[in-house]
Parts: C-alpha cells; sequence; structure tokens
C-alpha cells in the first residue's frame, strides 16, 4: 500500500497535541461510564478512568472493541456524524459496525472549527471541510499505536503487522486480534509523530457506499433531540413575545394564567414574559391567558411594501464598492445594446421541522444546558455574560437537531438566552425547558434579508459583454453583532455580496455595490447566506443577457468562464445529463414546457441545475426535472453529498415558489405552514445528481445545492412563456 508520509518534530507531546488540532488519545477500560444516554457527557464518559489514561479529544476505543468517534460538529440531519465517522474508520482501518459517534462537549480548545480560528461551531458547510485531515489523523494515529502495541506484545516487527476491519493481523504467525486486546498496552505508548495517511487509491470508505451512523436510532426513535430531555423538577418554559419588534412589556396580568392547572409560575424576562409549567400544553394554555400591555413606542411598524419602496430609493445612488474592474459607466455608454432588471427577495423564515427549543439548569456557578446545539463557543460567551458565569463553567451537552439551515448559529444566541434568564428568573429552583411554537418560531425568529438588485449590462455589437454593473439593497447579518469586525471591512458585510463580489464571468468592466440599511428586523445568515438571492439576480439575468445576443445559453456562460474550469466542468456535465440542445417532449393541450440553467459556486463548491417546467394554462407550473452536477472534491460519502443535493433542490424549491414573510404594520402576517408553504412530495420532481469525480480537498454539500435551482427554473418558465419573472416567490400573473 504506497502512503503519504506526514513527518512531525514536535518540540514535545504537548507542541504535538497543539499541531495536530488538540487530539489527545484516551483508551477506555471497563468501568467507564457509557455517554449515549441522554444528557451524558463526555467527562462522565471518562468517569471511572484511571489518571493516566487523557481524556479523549476524537477517538475512544474501549475493551470491547468499539471505537467512538467524538463529532465536534452538530448533526442536523445533514449527515456529519456519518462523515466524520468515516474518516476516522478509514485511517483506523476500523470496521463501520464497530464504530458510534457522540457529541463533543464545549471546548474551542480541543474542538474549534479549523476554518473560523479558535471558535467551536458548525456552519458555512465547513464541517467536513475543515476536519478532513484533522480526523484522518486522529484514526492514523490510533491505528499506528494499536500496531504497536501489537507488535510489542507479539514479538514482531510492527511493519508486518497489518489491520483490516477492526483486526489486528500478523499474517506470518496466523495472529489474529480484536483492537480491544491491546487498549491498555496501546494506551502506555508515545504518541508517535510520524504518521502515514492513505493515498486515494487505497480508500475502502471514503467515496464509497456506508449507512448513515444516525439513520437506526431515527428511524425507531432513539434519537435523543432536546425535546427528548426530562430532568427531575423540570419545568417547561412557553414564552409570550412582542407582536412587533422592539416592542417591550409594560405590564401584565398573569392572574388568569396561574389560574390553569398546572401552571408554576409567571415571570418577566426583559422584553417578553414567560410561562412555567409541569408541562407544555399546561405552559401554553397560560400563556393564551395571560393578559399584557406592549409599549410598542420604539417598535418597527413598516409594511413589507413600504421596506422595498425605501430600498428603491436607496438603488437610485451609488453605494459602499464590493468590487470594481475597469469603467462600467464609460463601457455602458459605448455597448450597442443596454438591459436593465431590478429583482425583489422577501424575508424568509427558516421553517426547521423541529422549533427552537432548549433545556437550562443551573447550579452554584455552573450551568448546563442540552440542545442542538451549533454555535459552542459563541454560545457560550453570551450565556457567561447573562449569567456572570465564567464561560468554562458553561457545560454544553450537544444532541441531535431537527434542522436549522443557520437558525440555530445565531449570533445572538436568542432562544438559548432566554431559556437561561428563565431560569435565572425563577433562581435555579428547577431545570427549564424552553419550548416555542410553530408560531413562535415564525413570528418571532431571525429571518433572511430582504433584499433589492439592480442590475445593468452592455452588449457590444457581436453580442459580447462588455459591462456590468450590480447594486445591492438590503440588511447587514454582521453588523451589530460580535462577530461585526471579522463580517465588516469597508462597509461591506462579505455575505451579502458573496456570489455577486466574486461572479465568475470575465468582464472587462464591472461594479458592484452596496446599501447597507439598518432596519428593525432580525436578521441572520440562511441556507447559502448572500448566494440565495445573488445566483438568482445574475444567473437569471446572464441567461436574458444570452437571449438579446441571440446565443445559447450554456455557449453564453462558457465563453465568459474560461479561466474557471470548475464552473466549466459542472456545467457542461449537467447540460449533457440533461439533453441540452434537445427538444423537449409536448406538454398537454394548453400546457408550454421550457427548461432553464444556473452555474453557482459557494462555500468552495460548484453546482450547475438544469431545471425542466410545465406550465399549465391557468399559469400555474410544476418542476419536472432537476438536473444537478456537483464538484465539491473528494465526495467522502457520495450517498450524503446527493442527499444534501436532493434536499437543497427542495429547500430551494420552497422558496423559489412559496417563501415569503410578509410584515404589516410591522407584524408578521405568517404562522405556521399553511401560510408559510413548503413542498410536499408530491411536488418534487425527479432529481438526478451528478459528482465531479475529484482528488482535491472535499468542500461544503450543505448549502450550494440551493443557489442554482431558483434562477433554473426562472429561466426555465422564461424558456415556457417568454416572461421573465424577477420577484421571488415565482409567480405567474
Amino acid at each position: 500500500m504506497t502512503t503519504r508520509k506526514h513527518n512531525i518534530q514536535p518540540s514535545s507531546r504537548r507542541d504535538f497535541i497543539k499541531l495536530i488540532g488538540g487530539l489527545t488519545l484516551g483508551f477506555c477500560l471497563p468501568g467507564s461510564r457509557d455517554a449515549t444516554a441522554a444528557g451524558a457527557t463526555i467527562a462522565d464518559a471518562n468517569a471511572g478512568v484511571s489518571a493516566a489514561f487523557e481524556p479523549n479529544a476524537f477517538v475512544r476505543i474501549g475493551a470491547d472493541s468499539k471505537v467512538t468517534v467524538i463529532a465536534k460538529h452538530l448533526e442536523m440531519g445533514q449527515g456529519v456524524y456519518t462523515g466524520l465517522a468515516t474518516l476516522v474508520a478509514e485511517e483506523l482501518d476500523a470496521d463501520w459496525d464497530q464504530v458510534s459517534v457522540e457529541g463533543a462537549p464545549a471546548d474551542a480548545k480541543h474542538y474549534n472549527n479549523l476554518l473560523w480560528g479558535p471558535f467551536q461551531g458548525t456552519g458555512g458547510s465547513t464541517a467536513i471541510a475543515n476536519s478532513f485531515d484533522q480526523l484522518r489523523n486522529a484514526g492514523a494515529i490510533a491505528r499506528a499505536m494499536l500496531v504497536s502495541a501489537a507488535a510489542g506484545q507479539w514479538g514482531v516487527p510492527a511493519k508486518d503487522v497489518s489491520v483490516s476491519r477492526g483486526r489486528l493481523i500478523h499474517a506470518a504467525t496466523k495472529r489474529n486480534a480484536s483492537f480491544g486486546e491491546f487498549v491498555v498496552h496501546a494506551a502506555e505508548l508515545p504518541i508517535p509523530t510520524d504518521i502515514s495517511l492513505k493515498q486515494a487509491k487505497d480508500f475502502i470508505y471514503i467515496g464509497k457506499h456506508v449507512p448513515r451512523k444516525d439513520g437506526k436510532a431515527k428511524a425507531t426513535g432513539k434519537a435523543i433531540f432536546t425535546q427528548d430531555i426530562r430532568l427531575p423538577g423540570m419545568l417547561t418554559g412557553v414564552v409570550a413575545h412582542p407582536p412587533r419588534f422592539g416592542s417591550t412589556v409594560k405590564g401584565f396580568d398573569a392572574d388568569a394564567a396561574l389560574q390553569i392547572p398546572g401552571v408554576v409560575d409567571v415571570v418577566s424576562i426583559g422584553n417578553a414574559v414567560a410561562v412555567l409549567g409541569n408541562d407544555f400544553w399546561s405552559a401554553k394554555k397560560g400563556r393564551d391567558a395571560l393578559i399584557i400591555k406592549w409599549n410598542d413606542s420604539n417598535a418597527f411598524k413598516l409594511d413589507s411594501s413600504e421596506i422595498m419602496a425605501q430600498y428603491n430609493i436607496l438603488a437610485r445612488g451609488p453605494g459602499a464598492i464590493a468590487r470594481a474592474e475597469g469603467d462600467a459607466d464609460t463601457a455602458l455608454r459605448s455597448a450597442k445594446k443596454v438591459i436593465q432588471a431590478a429583482f425583489e427577495f422577501p424575508y424568509l423564515a427558516h421553517a426547521a421541522m423541529e422549533p427552537m427549543n432548549c433545556v437550562v439548569r443551573l447550579g452554584k456557578g455552573e450551568c448546563e444546558v442540552w440542545n442542538g446545539e451549533q454555535f459552542q463557543s459563541g454560545d457560550q460567551m453570551a450565556l457567561g455574560q447573562v449569567l456572570g458565569i465564567s464561560p468554562e463553567k458553561i457545560k454544553l451537552n450537544m444532541l441531535f437537531a431537527g434542522g436549522s439551515f443557520g437558525r440555530r448559529a445565531n449570533p445572538a444566541s436568542d432562544y438559548i438566552l432566554e431559556c437561561a434568564r428563565i431560569a435565572k428568573a425563577i433562581n435555579g429552583r428547577a431545570p427549564v425547558k424552553l419550548v416555542w411554537t410553530r408560531e413562535d418560531d415564525m413570528r418571532a425568529g431571525y429571518y433572511r434579508p430582504m433584499f433589492y438588485h439592480t442590475i445593468k449590462a452592455g452588449l457590444d455589437a457581436k453580442g459580447n459583454l462588455i459591462a456590468w454593473k450590480h447594486r445591492l439593497v438590503g440588511q447587514s447579518i454582521g453588523t451589530g453583532t460580535a462577530m461585526e469586525a471579522m463580517m465588516v471591512k469597508d462597509g461591506i458585510d462579505h455575505t451579502s455580496v458573496e456570489g455577486a463580489s466574486n461572479l465568475p464571468y470575465q468582464i472587462s468592466n464591472l461594479t458592484v455595490d452596496l446599501h447597507s440599511p439598518v432596519i428593525g428586523v432580525p436578521v441572520q445568515w440562511w441556507r447559502s447566506v448572500g448566494s440565495t438571492h445573488t445566483a438568482f439576480s445574475t444567473e437569471t439575468f446572464i441567461d436574458e443577457l444570452a437571449v438579446a445576443a441571440g446565443k445559447d445559453a450554456v455557449a453564453f456562460r462558457l465563453a465568459l468562464l474560461t479561466k474557471h474550469p470548475r464552473h466549466v466542468e459542472v456545467l457542461k456535465l449537467a447540460a449533457a445529463k440533461a439533453g441540452w440542445g434537445k427538444r423537449l417532449a409536448p406538454g398537454a393541450k394548453g400546457e408550454k414546457r421550457g427548461r432553464g440553467i444556473a452555474v453557482h459556486e459557494s462555500f468552495n463548491s460548484f453546482v450547475a441545475q438544469v431545471v425542466e417546467v410545465t406550465v399549465k394554462a391557468d399559469k400555474s407550473y410544476k418542476v419536472d426535472r432537476v438536473v444537478c452536477a456537483v464538484d465539491c472534491g473528494i465526495a467522502v460519502n457520495p450517498d450524503i453529498v446527493r442527499a444534501q443535493m436532493e434536499g437543497g433542490i427542495g429547500f430551494a424549491m420552497s422558496a423559489a415558489k412559496y417563501g415569503a414573510i410578509t410584515l404589516n404594520d410591522g407584524v408578521v402576517d405568517q404562522s405556521n405552514f399553511h401560510d408559510y408553504r413548503i413542498v410536499n412530495i408530491s411536488e418534487m420532481p425527479k432529481v438526478e445528481v451528478h459528482i465531479v469525480p475529484s482528488a482535491k480537498a472535499p468542500t461544503g454539500v450543505g448549502e450550494p445545492g440551493v443557489p442554482p435551482f431558483a434562477p433554473a427554473l426562472a429561466n426555465a418558465i422564461a424558456a415556457a412563456t417568454g416572461k421573465r419573472l424577477r420577484k421571488l416567490p415565482l409567480v405567474l400573473v
């Protein structure tokens, strides 16, 4: 087997631990407690282990040969537990069935996101990308220590000991043993400083099919989510939030609420009121019975249409420059043909199937939290400030989460602090489980920002694109948060313009600028962040320019992508697999059919999609087929890559067809899935996913499947009807 050597010469064991991102290895003996039970922690798991064994960072191997991978990233349905386990199992040469996964504690020293610096959290489609070498190293080191232990006990050279499917083998003497037989001896050995990682040709798990590690537990109901947590004496909290953003509590009458059987307490928590009960329904009934007077003097009271009108006015003047090349204004004046368009994007809810929830237990100078924890470092710091205790005294137990799409990684730690404030208000006399209803999630949450774009472009006499001027207006996600210094530079929030400021098309004269108005509606990242709107405006407008130039949409793009081979590859692959250029089968009488394409890079992955649509006589439409091509580097788990593309397409389709959070006098109109629709299974089209073979380092797949869908759909509708739709959601009128 050919291997890639990693020669490391640290000055000490401590330096080596730092170099590999905090990896320490512990081999658990019988007597250590299993950490799979609800609420158990890594510290619990290592209780009873001799002090000679250090706490484990990424790999724990028991005397029963069970391999436990400690996952520093949240499993919220995207398959990261399986991906991280794959990386360890590959280099450890473990049997897949002997590997299990548990969530890591909050400890940025050991579990930081390597792409974010000294900060632990999951997001930005970074989980596998930042863990690829780190977790493989963890597995390789564990393997090397087991091999050395076996070789020492057997009295044979280590080079003659092989590992296969969780067994240590010495072929010459026909010795064969499990991992568990050597954990004590392995733990006594020094951590090796010269390790080998496999080459791609030797992979047995990476790039292959393996069953998901969370699938069985979820299918059988054994998976532990926040709602499953039950602690002695625990109370359930339901919060009455202000009807308008910025409203505060003027006063409240809790008498009727306290008369509801099961209601235990009613407490004020700043700009909201919490009802505590022995169970959810009691607390909810208590909340319904509350009488609250709200102070709206500083409340946000605009309608969605009024916000958009303000954005329209801002778009008439120049904003902060995000990118400038050549002279777009001069080139536009000399263009043979000038085309311009405006695009409107509404606020969007995350609408994860598991609404926000959290369990908090306070102790003397301590706090313990159970939830689908996505932003460990930020939440620890925020909790420490509110509770007046050291962040290191705050223990976060990371459970499964039923989706997030960015919502649980809240820069303000909103719902987690809400739960902590409730527990603090009752002096920590009982653990508190906070439960948000769907209505809370829709009306008191955070949203994908509303945006308004204008684009003006010029073609020369030969139909070549010579000028591009793109202006964006929308709220900054980073401004006003602890991340502002990192996210906002020279007045530009990168998340507002990503996908626009790095437009891959070769255009000599290009300007992108941005207005970031301060609006009293809370916003944060939403699956694929800025690319949710920039991909739509750029890819539909490029399509429109191709038509104006009299050129094929794919050929027009390819001519502008000569410096971007990965864009080219996915574009060509999607087009070829979709039969681009071939006539679509006709629809029924009165129906029109069309095919559209879009390509976009986000989170260092490249995705192209072709959408086929049927537009009916009543102007409704049906998405018939989506062909998706993705280049995400090495596909660690191809099935999960496909699933994430398929899921991203379904998520994007919900937003493209139905998604809109609207405000009337500052009050959110939507409340549940009856008026904030998502696509159902009968609406899902046939989806084909084609993965570009690659030896490059893996990149994200959780979000990149979202951006190309809406523009490809709009382009398909335009191909069918000749009508350009520039406002989301896409409605033919």
